[in-house]
């Protein structure tokens, strides 16, 4: 019996000395890891802020390795846990959205689709949302800079101006895409101009501010026709689609060789629509992996999605919906229809079959629910309905009168 019990002693300790590796390092991926250096885009080689296809890129890799983007905020801000409103006045938007990146995709060419897992994102302990004069759904309401502070964790955010509200951690890429190619850069620029044109909102390119600065800046070599990166178009950006979660895998036509794949502008947390202008800003660590689907350029022409079970684990358990109609008041021109120059418009009490003006009321009644139920001010109601309120669209045949609907996770309002 004691010989039994030397050689069972000895043979965990011989398993025990065997373990001390533990499971570290077994390893099976190739990781491709793009840091960030400096403290803002300017300083970085890996950062760019402007869309044009003569931007090269900063790495290579190939499918099915695990890319990891080390991105910043979309602000590029200096912004802290002890910043106030009054620090906003320092935030150019020039500057808006630095993106890590691009990345070239071996084997990828020009007409084939992007097919990019997202595998983790590892946020930053600091996130932000901003209401800044002149930007967001409700600008012509909310003029004067508002800023909320986020303590982040792996769970929840929470802040000082936003007493008695935790935020759940549903973090997501807001930007992410690949390259245009020239004839993307031409056409959309073209029809963009032409928006412009007729008193339309328009981001004609910019060079200051704009980087890389030897391609996109006002000595470049394509300063001219450096795209803007605020408005999502078919190469993905800006898109601040909530549902884009970790495990979905967003699709991507190829308009270059390489893909020219970027990251960055994640979002903590957000509502349906972003209403403010922000959702809850904060700079991360994200893991994605690509897949090529050869030739799907032909029919897969801009941004879809595959995902599971993503949109129903982040339904709420408990709501209060407000429902919207596209109502106005007599003589006024709602703000998303000044351009129009309207005479009709401005005449009639109710629009006709207008999504957009159907969600101005829903969202209008949900801040007025959110003030008087749970006594948060105009502002502090406004931001969170930026971060946790759902616009949706209820139905679009029952004319003249189409609803949008907005929806709010009472789950917010922990104990």
């Amino acid at each position: 019996m004691k010989l039994r019990y030397a050689i069972f002693t000895a043979a965990l300790v011989g398993f025990a000395g065997a373990a001390i590796a533990d499971t570290t390092d077994s390893r099976w991926q190739t990781r491709v890891v793009i840091n960030k250096d400096g403290t803002h885009c300017v300083d970085d080689s890996n950062c760019f802020n402007r869309y044009h296809p003569d931007i090269p890129s900063v790495a290579r890799a190939n499918p099915g390795d695990m890319i990891v983007f080390h991105t910043r905020d979309a602000l590029d801000s200096d912004l802290t846990l002890n910043s106030n409103a009054d620090d906003l006045a320092a935030i150019d938007l020039n500057l808006v959205h630095p993106m890590t990146g691009p990345v070239h995709i071996e084997g990828a060419e020009r007409g084939d689709v992007l097919a990019i897992t997202l595998v983790d994102i590892e946020p930053d302990e600091y996130g932000y949302t901003v209401i800044v004069p002149g930007f967001g759904f409700l600008r012509d309401i909310y003029t004067e800079p508002f800023l909320v502070n986020w303590r982040l964790s792996n769970t929840h955010a929470v802040s000082d101006q936003m007493p008695g509200v935790r935020i759940p951690n549903e973090s997501f890429m807001g930007s992410v895409g690949v390259l245009p190619g020239q004839p993307e850069v031409t056409s959309w620029l073209a029809r963009e101009t032409a928006l412009g044109a007729v008193g339309g909102i328009a981001l004609p390119p910019q060079p200051i501010g704009a980087m890389p600065t030897a391609v996109c800046g006002p000595d470049g070599s394509a300063k001219n026709e450096c795209l803007r990166t605020i408005p999502p178009r078919e190469n993905g950006g800006n898109m601040d689609v909530q549902q884009m979660q970790i495990g979905t895998t967003l699709l991507l036509p190829c308009f270059i060789d390489g893909c020219g794949l970027f990251v960055g502008d994640v979002h903590y947390a957000q509502g349906d629509g972003e209403v403010s202008g922000t959702a809850i800003e904060t700079g991360a660590v994200v893991t994605v992996s690509v897949e090529i689907r050869k030739g799907q350029g032909e029919y897969i022409t801009g941004p879809e999605v595959e995902g599971g079970a993503q949109i129903r684990n982040m339904e709420p358990t408990s709501f209060y919906q407000t429902i919207g109609f596209p109502l106005k008041s007599e003589g006024e021109v709602p703000t998303q229809h000044t351009y129009l120059e309207s005479e009709r418009i401005e005449s009639l009490s109710n629009l006709s079959e207008d999504l957009t003006l159907a969600a101005r009321q829903a969202l209008i009644k949900m801040i007025a629910y959110i003030q008087r139920e749970h006594g948060l001010s105009a502002e502090q109601a406004y931001i969170l309905a930026s971060v946790a309120v759902d616009l949706r669209v209820g139905q679009v045949v029952d004319v003249p009168n189409y609803i949008m609907t907005a929806i709010l996770n009472e789950g917010v309002f922990g104990e």
